[in-house]
Formats: structure tokens, C-alpha cells, sequence
């Protein structure tokens, strides 16, 4: 007669040596990149580059997947659902962080269904207008929203974005009302811009920089504490000489995570591969010159940082008594 002691500890070790073998042979064959944003949204645009560097890493192909809604809560339910097996990666931002705070009910935790790979890099936004809206600084543009409240409007990728609560803090601080225009996402709201159906987007570097140099909108200001080398010209919010906008600093991150409980050795392997493909020089340029800076840090690191942004962006989103449904 087995017993059934022996009989579990063989299941265990069967299933421990099969594991250890998938992770040896990860990948073995496609890999998802699920992105909870359209296309032209700087998560797609990070994406896609990415996506090109770590195919070559891992020799096998790397499909990009989106999945756009609800500021980014339906494709990270998705991802929430996928096997544990590495191949499924999904691609996070500031939004996954605020979801938290912004959304009273949510179909997965952001913490106990994920597990961090790696953060790749993190960008500004540059606060963009149409070029029919007569105004080329942010003194002109807080002076003609305060003569006409109400009758300016900006689009955002949707409630709980960073091109939201980018807007938010700037019309909280400059004390000026704007009329807000969610979209789906972040392609969404730029074309909007662009075809003057809004006037004011506070839009990811990568998504603004070439219609800027098209001239198809005009740059006002740059989010981040520090003026960008691609557009030295530019000046920060923060220099616009509005005492209560001296400290003003918003700027979006961009990482990847997998499906929580997906073995160690191949988190591992996604980490080793993501620093690679972020150190290849032709990658590592193209995201350069659209605004990112570059991180790659380890997986402890990533999950330290998204704890903090949970918490101060839970802060944020009180003070500002923002919700979202």
C-alpha cells in the first residue's frame, strides 16, 4: 500500500523539476506584450521599441497587444488572468499606481496579482496647444482661461492617467477652470488636440515632440523639474512665475510586470533580458531622442518604488478629492 505522504512529495518533485525546466528553456516560443493603451499613447510608442529590442534578446518574437479602457484597468484585468509562465507581459505606468486610490472597485490588485520584472524608463509630459488657441506661453494661457472659465478644453487618456492628473494639478495650482475631455486613451486625446476638437493636452514627450517640429501644435511648457536637451529652448511649468506652480513636477514611469506567481527563475530571465535590450545602443538612442530616460533597475527595486507611488499618489488623488466609477 503507497503512502500517501510519498505520493505527495513525488507530485511536488515532479512538478518542481518541470518548472525549473520551462524556466531553462524561457522562451520557447511567442511572447505576449500586452500594452493598456492605443496606439500613440507613450506606452505604446515605449512599447513597440522595446518589444524590437527584447525579440532580439530572447530570439523568439514578441507580439504587442492592445488593450485599451478605463485607464488602463482592462487590459491589467486581462493580464491579471494570464497563466503564470512568462508569457505574458504586460506593461504598467503611473496609472496602475493611482488606479488604486482613483477607482472604488477594481477586478484585480495591482500589488497581490502582479509581480514586478523591471521599470524601463520614465518620461515628461509637454503641455501642448492647438494652434488656433491664441496663446504661446503659460502666462497667456492661465490669463485667458481665468477671462473665460469654463470655455477652454483639455483631453486626457481618461480618468486616473497621468495626462489627467497632470491637468488637474496644473489647473488646481494656477487656479483656473478648464473643461475636461476623457477619451479611451492616450492616441485618442492626442488626436483631438491635433485636429482642434480640444485645445490643451498635456501629452507624453514621445507622443508631442514630432508634431511639435511639424508645427501642428505649439509647446508651452515642459512638465519635469528640469528643461529636456531635445527642446532646451522650452521652459519648465515651474519657471512660468506663478508662485504656486514653483514646485510643479509631474512626469509619467513605464515598467514591466508579469502574473503573480510566475516562477523566479524566469522573472529573472525577463530582467536580465529587459536591461539587455534597454543597453542595446540603437534602442537606447531612439528612446533617448523621444524624451525617456532610461532605468532598467531590478525587481525589488521596481516593487519599492511602486509601493511609493501607491502612497503618494493616494495623497494626490485625496487632496484633489478625485474619483472615478
Amino acid at each position: 500500500m503507497s503512502c500517501p505522504r510519498l505520493q505527495i512529495v513525488s507530485s511536488l518533485t515532479i512538478a518542481l523539476i518541470a518548472t525549473s525546466a520551462a524556466a531553462q528553456n524561457y522562451p520557447a516560443k511567442v511572447v505576449r506584450l500586452l500594452v493598456p493603451f492605443s496606439a500613440g499613447s507613450g506606452s505604446d510608442t515605449i512599447g513597440r521599441i522595446y518589444a524590437g529590442g527584447l525579440s532580439e534578446v530572447f530570439g523568439q518574437q514578441i507580439i504587442l497587444e492592445n488593450r485599451a479602457g478605463a485607464a488602463g484597468n482592462i487590459g491589467a484585468e486581462i493580464a491579471a488572468r494570464a497563466p503564470a509562465d512568462g508569457y505574458t507581459l504586460f506593461m504598467v505606468n503611473m496609472a496602475h499606481a493611482v488606479n488604486v486610490s482613483m477607482y472604488r472597485k477594481l477586478a484585480y490588485d495591482p500589488m497581490r496579482d502582479f509581480t514586478p520584472v523591471s521599470m524601463l524608463a520614465t518620461g515628461p509630459a509637454i503641455l501642448v496647444v492647438h494652434p488656433s488657441l491664441p496663446v504661446k506661453s503659460v502666462k497667456e494661457l492661465v490669463a485667458l482661461a481665468k477671462a473665460r472659465p469654463g470655455a477652454i478644453n483639455h483631453s486626457s487618456a481618461g480618468v486616473g492617467t497621468f495626462t489627467f492628473l497632470a491637468a488637474e494639478m496644473f489647473k488646481r495650482q494656477a487656479g483656473v477652470d478648464m473643461l475636461h475631455v476623457p477619451y479611451r486613451a492616450g492616441g485618442e486625446a492626442l488626436t483631438a488636440v491635433l485636429s482642434g476638437e480640444t485645445s490643451v493636452y498635456f501629452s507624453p514627450a514621445a507622443g508631442a515632440l514630432p508634431q511639435v517640429k511639424q508645427g501642428r501644435l505649439r509647446p508651452l511648457a515642459v512638465t519635469s523639474a528640469k528643461r529636456i536637451s531635445l527642446m532646451p529652448e522650452l521652459p519648465t511649468v515651474a519657471e512660468s512665475g506663478y508662485a504656486n506652480m514653483a514646485k510643479f513636477e509631474s512626469g509619467n514611469w513605464y515598467g514591466i510586470v508579469v502574473p503573480a506567481k510566475t516562477p523566479r527563475d524566469i522573472i529573472d530571465r525577463a530582467h536580465k533580458a529587459s536591461v539587455s535590450a534597454l543597453s542595446n545602443p540603437a534602442i537606447n538612442r531612439r528612446l533617448s531622442d523621444l524624451g525617456f530616460v532610461l532605468i532598467g533597475n531590478s525587481p525589488e527595486e521596481f516593487a519599492a518604488y511602486f509601493r511609493s507611488e501607491i502612497d503618494a499618489w493616494g495623497k494626490i488623488v485625496r487632496d484633489l478629492n478625485l474619483k472615478a466609477e
